[in-house]
């Protein structure tokens, strides 16, 4: 094996980084577990394949891009009216709960930490306190969708993962800074802590609105380059931000982020994709090099006082914090319980940990615990890490705070008929989401108060957000039926969901019945239509939904009586009391209920259809009238 150089350890981090996280997702567990661990066994301790303290001072200019983006990344995920929803109890965890946190932090390590090392001091202690203020999206994110949280609980611990990574970093910085100041310094620094992030969130506004506006002509940018053009633009912000004001850049690219995912631009969904990815390239990354750069010998050295200074923070500081914060909310009392017992610690408060070992021992000072203090850091995150990766789950059910399953349909396309469908189902009792790559279709939709996901239903993290595995079924309702059979495949080959519906076309052009069940889906309304027609005649108002039901005592064998005229379409029949959508595998019987689209103009026809084959006009309001 050649001499490790800093170009071979940077590659092997990437490279380890990924590998861990894909072995985590086939193991369905916290990919930050194995990332530690590939740290720990390629670093020096083990293997030496890693070495961190080869990059220099190359690793701090590293660690500080690479978090730039995650937590821009953080930013672009969150929803400005869901964090609207719940602002009282998001602004109160990252403002008096940060506090607490920090005193609690403080308290807990003075208490516990000097037992394990004989220079720990109060210094350090309040240093560890400001750092394990922050959770981090990079763990609380793929948490909540794994465990597939309710709102709002899901809403508040990741809009808290991304807001308090830079309040806690810029105060944990601060504070190092005044750490063996005066008092009256001491408070001197609490103001800069808050002018730090109200410079950098004043920067991350301009920053943010500035990248929207070049990003939303649509000539402006040429097409492939708006993802690489944005990243060059976060790299730019974060560091011009530093350069301004001292350590404001994290509050500024968090607050850009926001800024253009709640802009919606042709470009968003590719840049939420492409950010998704670069984010889990960076996370395996710093987590490797960082787990390297801990020497087991200082994690061991602690024993039994940090174990106990974490369980402190988990079962008294926690706890204590969210139900301060949350008093006179409206949250019930099982989500205040859940929020309580939720904090995984990520990327930022490892990053800003290492940092501070390095500055401690360059410190001429008899304090240089530095290395004491990431290992305790690090052993707080791995703790937090697997505790709640793996007690989440079943805490999660015990607490009746996850998604139901097998409940409502997610449905690729937000045409005018996909819309109408929806909302039929929706008024039957069914949780819908439409999912669009046309800006204008989706603000239709979610004018209409449809839940709907911006973005191509192809792509895996866009198909991740419709949680299929909670539903009913999927329906891929588009105009292309080609991209409606690769739909239903992916979501077939990725995910456990019941049912899948395809709409063909109406020609002899179109994809054939088998290819459609070799894919494991059935053929939505019976038969190909013409979607485009339907979605133009509701989009004009000259269609609408109706119910119909028949009295019959008995049908006859194998009749199909709604696939004669396209003066209607089949949209979905009741069974087991709810409804479903209508396929090429519904056999009519007598005591029918059913949903059928009629087209205006030619109601008669459809009428007389319908009564000849015994359906009359069911008694309930006509589903067209539906919101």
């Amino acid at each position: 094996m050649p001499e490790p150089n800093p170009a071979l350890t940077v590659g092997l981090a990437l490279s380890a980084g990924i590998v861990a996280q894909i072995v985590a997702r086939h193991l369905a567990m916290p990919g930050i577990v194995l990332l530690l661990l590939a740290g720990v066994l390629l670093g020096p301790d083990v293997a030496n394949l890693i070495q961190p303290e080869m990059l220099g001072t190359a690793l701090r200019v590293l660690v500080g891009f690479a978090v730039a983006v995650i937590l821009f990344d953080g930013g672009l995920n969150l929803d400005i009216r869901r964090l609207r929803a719940e602002g009282q109890a998001i602004r109160r965890l990252v403002t008096f709960g940060a506090f607490i946190t920090a005193l609690g932090g403080t308290l807990a390590a003075q208490f516990f930490m000097p037992h394990a090392v004989p220079g720990w001091d109060w210094r350090l202690s309040a240093l560890f306190g400001t750092l394990i203020i922050v959770t981090g999206p990079t763990v609380v994110t793929p948490l909540v969708r794994r465990l597939r949280l309710r709102e709002p609980v899901s809403t508040i611990l990741e809009a808290e993962g991304v807001l308090i990574d830079p309040i806690g970093a810029i105060i944990a910085v601060v504070a190092l800074e005044v750490l063996y100041a005066s008092d009256a310094a001491i408070m001197a620094g609490l103001g800069t802590a808050a002018a730090v992030l109200g410079a950098g969130a004043l920067i991350g506004l301009i920053g943010g609105v500035v990248m929207a506006l070049l990003l939303r002509p649509r000539k402006l940018v040429p097409p492939g380059l708006e993802n690489i053009f944005v990243l060059s633009l976060v790299v730019t912000l974060f560091q011009l931000s530093d350069t301004l004001v001292h350590d404001s850049g994290l509050a500024a690219v968090v607050v850009a982020g926001i800024i253009v995912g709640n802009v919606r631009t042709r470009s968003t969904r590719q840049l939420l994709d492409f950010k998704e990815q670069l984010t889990v390239l960076m996370i395996g990354l710093l987590f490797v090099l960082l787990a390297a750069d801990v020497r087991m010998a200082e994690v061991t050295a602690l024993g039994l006082p940090a174990l106990a200074t974490v369980g402190a923070l988990i079962l008294i500081v926690r706890p204590l914090q969210v139900w301060a914060c949350t008093a006179g909310s409206r949250l019930a009392i099982r989500e205040r319980i859940f929020l309580g017992m939720m904090a995984p610690r990520g990327i930022v408060a490892a990053a800003v940990a290492s940092l501070f070992a390095a500055q401690l021992l360059e410190r001429d000072d008899p304090v240089a615990e530095g290395p004491a203090l990431r290992a305790l850091v690090f052993v707080v995150i791995a703790v937090t890490v697997a505790l709640y990766g793996i007690a989440g789950g079943p805490l999660s059910r015990w607490l009746g705070l996850k998604q139901p399953t097998a409940n409502g349909y997610a449905i690729l396309g937000a045409n005018d008929l996909a819309i109408a469908i929806a909302k039929r189902l929706r008024g039957d009792g069914h949780e819908l989401v439409l999912i669009d790559s046309n800006v204008d279709q989706v603000e239709r939709a979610r004018a209409m108060g449809l839940d709907v996901i911006h973005g191509q239903g192809l792509q895996a993290a866009v198909l991740a957000q419709a949680e299929p595995d909670s539903r009913l079924g999927c329906i891929a309702l588009t105009a292309n039926e080609e991209v409606n059979l690769l739909f239903a495949r992916a979501v077939r080959d990725e995910t456990r969901v019941p049912a899948v519906y395809v709409a063909l076309r109406h020609d002899d052009a179109s994809v054939p019945l088998e290819q459609v069940h070799d894919a494991g889906a059935t053929v939505l309304f019976g038969r190909g239509r013409r979607i485009n027609l339907w979605a133009e005649r509701f989009e004009h108002g000259t269609a609408r939904l109706e119910d119909w039901s028949r009295e019959l005592d008995a049908a006859e064998e194998g009749e199909d009586p709604l696939d004669q005229d396209d003066a209607l379409v089949p949209i979905a029949i009741r069974r087991r009391s709810r409804l479903r959508p209508w396929d090429d595998e519904v056999a009519l019987g007598a005591r029918e209920e059913i949903v059928v689209a009629i087209d205006e103009s030619l109601c008669d026809r459809a009428e007389e259809l319908l009564r000849a084959h015994g359906f009359g006009p069911a008694n309930r309001e006509p589903a067209g009238q539906t919101v």
